[in-house]
């Protein structure tokens, strides 16, 4: 008889492990509080728009095929993929600057801004086309359990080619001089939830992923990987419960022995929460069996939350990219306030978001679709409606100040989602939105871990965990925590 696991949470980490757990064997199934699946990555649907309320970027597509491989399946078997040509565009105070996907292409923008630059740029891609494939060979599919784990030969003998004792300001400083391209360069690690100045230099592999992986859109948007993911985890045998708040995980002589929901209960063998780490030992545990303390949690560097509007215009905008980076306003300045200092920003620098470039299906004829992100601290309180507005009237004079456009005119649908929406949508700790930051301190062993110290059949996958925020570091973690999880039960 197959043993039985019980997954909290459908977002990308949790879908990963109900497949694995599926291939593996096991009777699988997942618990999820929301209508549908993605968790974060979810998506709206409103007045002929079509939007992806969380990640956005596709990056490292390798992963992604790695994923679908291990089921006898490929990307293509899913959802057609587009490179974007230009990747992105960076607004600057004085203008802006396109990134073209051609290596040789990006090497000519950079001499522009630079003298010099191009040749600095392949000695620095160099390392880090280095620094992703031992990363990925001999760091992001390890559960993090122990530094044994990462004694060996191959990881010692190219120990100091990490550069994990560097910063990545450091690093990218050591080879570019003008500031514009050190933002280019920092640019990428700011989806790992730290100041550059505060992430190892181990990150740029970051930079690979942007400059060699290529930027892509996956037809009908993110939410196709959810729909293919789920799709894939339905035919291996998995089943899902929507709607079902999880309230309680009983324990039993010391092992997790049920899940209980609002609507039901489930006995099961082990239990993997794919729920915010926090909410699930806080909220669902008895005491006596959560690993951390509630100072320890105050302790960790939490990546920022974000404030995000999903736009409908009723009218095409030029002069825009898929994606847009507004760094038209003093970078340090805004950090300070994510990170240091934490508050509402007095300028942002934020992301604009324009699927309907590439993609015209997401809006009606004639129509954009835009997503604005603003990263803000986690823990945020007075996150009022008269907040958001004040922040999207800001957006939209810089907006309307670069294109030369009247938008505030074209608004046809507007809706804002900011830190006290991802409490209660995802039960986020402070309202997050990408988990714990990847300093040094708070990678691999130094994370919290993927397999309670006081619950042997309970287990952790997401973005607080191995090995940490985004998208492909969440297929893994499922990955990761099932192959754990498995072998727990031949010891």
């Amino acid at each position: 008889m197959s043993k039985s696991v019980v997954i909290i949470g459908a977002g990308f980490a949790g879908l990963s492990a109900a497949a694995f757990m599926a291939k593996g064997g096991w009777t699988v199934t997942v618990v999820e509080k929301n209508a549908t699946a993605g968790g974060r990555a979810g998506q709206l649907v409103a007045d002929g728009f079509t939007f992806d309320m969380g990640p956005s970027w596709y990056w490292m597509p390798d992963v992604f095929e790695r994923y679908f491989n291990q089921f006898g399946q490929s990307v293509s078997d899913y959802y057609s993929l587009t490179r974007l040509d230009p990747s992105y565009r960076v607004y600057w105070q004085d203008g802006h600057t396109d990134l073209p996907a051609s290596f040789d292409a990006l090497k000519a923008v950079f001499e522009t801004i630079e003298k010099g630059s191009a040749q600095k740029l392949e000695k620095y891609l160099k390392e880090a086309t280095v620094k992703y494939r031992i990363g990925m060979q001999d760091l992001v599919y390890k559960p993090g359990q122990s530094l044994t784990e990462f004694v060996d030969w191959h990881m010692l003998k190219n120990v100091f080619r990490l550069d994990v004792f560097t910063s990545i300001k450091s690093h990218v400083a050591k080879h570019f001089q003008s500031e514009k391209l050190r933002q280019i360069m920092e640019f990428p690690v700011l989806f790992l939830g730290a100041l550059p100045k505060n992430t190892p230099a181990l990150y740029s592999l970051m930079n690979y992923a942007d400059i060699m992986g290529g930027t892509w859109y996956p037809e009908g948007g993110m939410y196709s990987i959810v729909k293919a993911m789920q799709q894939l985890a339905v035919r291996l045998g998995v089943t899902f419960r929507f709607g079902e708040a999880a309230k309680e995980i009983v324990i039993e002589s010391g092992k997790a022995k049920r899940l209980v929901t609002e609507k039901s209960e489930y006995t099961a063998d082990a239990i993997i929460s794919g729920a915010d780490y926090r909410f699930t030992e806080s909220a669902l545990l008895p005491p006596a069996y959560r690993t951390y303390s509630d100072n320890y949690w105050d302790k960790r560097v939490l990546a920022p939350s974000c404030l995000l509007y999903y736009i409908g215009l009723n009218k095409k905008v030029s002069g825009l990219l898929h994606h847009n980076l507004f760094f038209d306003v003093p970078f340090d300045e805004h950090a300070d306030q994510i990170y240091t200092r934490p508050q509402w920003p007095g300028e942002p620098l934020f992301y604009l978001n324009l699927p309907s470039k590439t993609d015209p299906a997401c809006a009606p004829a004639g129509c954009e679709n835009a997503m604005v992100l603003i990263p803000v601290a986690s823990g945020l309180a007075d996150d009022t409606d008269e907040l958001r507005e004040h922040y999207f009237q800001k957006v939209v004079q810089r907006l309307e100040q670069h294109t030369g456009q009247n938008l505030a005119g074209a608004i046809a649908f507007k809706k804002t989602f900011s830190v006290s929406d991802f409490k209660a949508e995802y039960n986020a700790y402070k309202g997050n939105a990408y988990g714990l930051a990847n300093t040094l301190l708070q990678t691999a062993v130094f994370k919290p871990s993927c397999r309670s110290k006081k619950v042997p059949n309970l287990f952790y996958t997401g973005q607080f965990t191995v090995p940490g925020p985004g998208v492909p570091p969440s297929l893994i973690s499922g990955e990761v925590v099932s192959k754990k999880l498995i072998q727990s039960f031949k010891e």
